[in-house]
């Protein structure tokens, strides 16, 4: 048997990220990929519909990108404060990187929303993805946005 050390860098790499990323890793890892095919897809619409693809506009794009991920670290950032709290009040956590993990599950929504949508502008039908995955994001705003009533009653 030959070893290949490619495979057990891949290894090495991606068992470390899902180490210390624990339950935000899945997120992010549909995430990453999420972000490169929603650029492109951009751009093909753009070069598909005749569109004059800038500089500025691939800056913008690619800006929108990294405030995702500063998105997630607040996000992470409130899942540490109340983990602090939680372990000086004695308090067991079940779901240490709650926050930063459905922001992330919001944010790979948004991307696949966006990756739809940038096919259907480029001339690819798509007839199941786009409404389920708005009806996702509604389900999931709806239960962010709860009234105070509707919190007080669960």
């Amino acid at each position: 048997m030959k070893i290949n050390p490619v495979e057990y860098i891949i290894s090495a790499i991606a068992g470390a990220f899902f180490s210390f990323f624990g339950i935000l890793a899945i997120p992010l890892a549909l995430l990453i990929p999420c972000n490169m095919i929603d650029y492109f897809t951009g751009l093909a619409a753009s070069k598909v519909n005749g569109q004059k693809i800038t500089s500025d506009k691939s800056f913008n794009g690619i800006m929108k990108k990294v405030l995702m991920y500063i998105l997630i670290f607040v996000g992470f950032g409130i899942d540490c404060m109340i983990s602090y709290v939680a372990v000086t009040l004695h308090i067991e956590m079940k779901f240490p990187m709650l926050f930063a993990a459905m922001v992330a599950s919001w944010l790979v929504i948004n991307e696949l929303i966006s990756i739809t949508e940038n096919c259907q502008s480029a001339g690819v039908t798509i007839p199941i993805l786009s409404p389920v995955l708005k009806i996702i994001k509604k389900e999931i705003e709806s239960v962010a946005d709860m009234p105070k009533d509707e919190q007080q009653e669960k």
